[in-house]
């Protein structure tokens, strides 16, 4: 009986130390690959939406992408940028892709998050945080 008073009291001590834990991030962001279609411009358009189900609103949010062709193989790197991203909120961007056709990118890379900076904060790590999904054809990855 003693140890579990013990315990009970061990968890309270803790919850009063450590309150960091209990307020932790509840959400995360996702970022998804919508859709896919040609461009007039003989490129591909790429749809994405950014689903911010964090604390924050975010003032910067550039990734750096590389595009796979249908072998594998790097194609291009493309920097694209997102923001803001307002809080609790999903917004929808449209990024061309140019010189490539749709049908021939395979995949494409989240290589770099070269700025992730909430509203009024210092840039962070946003990796920890990140989902990725796609539902084109081609996948989206980190």
């Amino acid at each position: 009986m003693r140890i579990f008073k013990f315990i009970k009291g061990l968890c309270l001590a803790v919850g009063v130390f450590f309150p960091v834990v209990a307020t932790a991030q509840t959400g995360g962001l996702t970022v998804e690959l919508n859709k896919v279609e040609p461009s007039e411009t003989g490129g591909c358009s790429a749809f994405f939406l950014f689903r911010n189900e964090t604390d924050n609103s975010f003032d910067g949010f550039e990734m750096s992408l590389a595009i796979l062709d249908t072998q594998g193989v790097i194609d291009r790197l493309l920097s694209i940028d997102a923001a803001p991203l307002p809080l609790s909120r999903t917004t929808l961007k449209l990024f061309e892709i140019p010189e490539i056709a749709c049908e021939n990118i395979s995949e494409i890379l989240l290589h770099d998050l070269t700025s992730c900076r909430p509203q009024n904060g210092d840039e962070m790590d946003c990796f920890p945080i990140l989902t990725l999904r796609s539902r084109a054809p081609a996948a989206l990855v980190k």
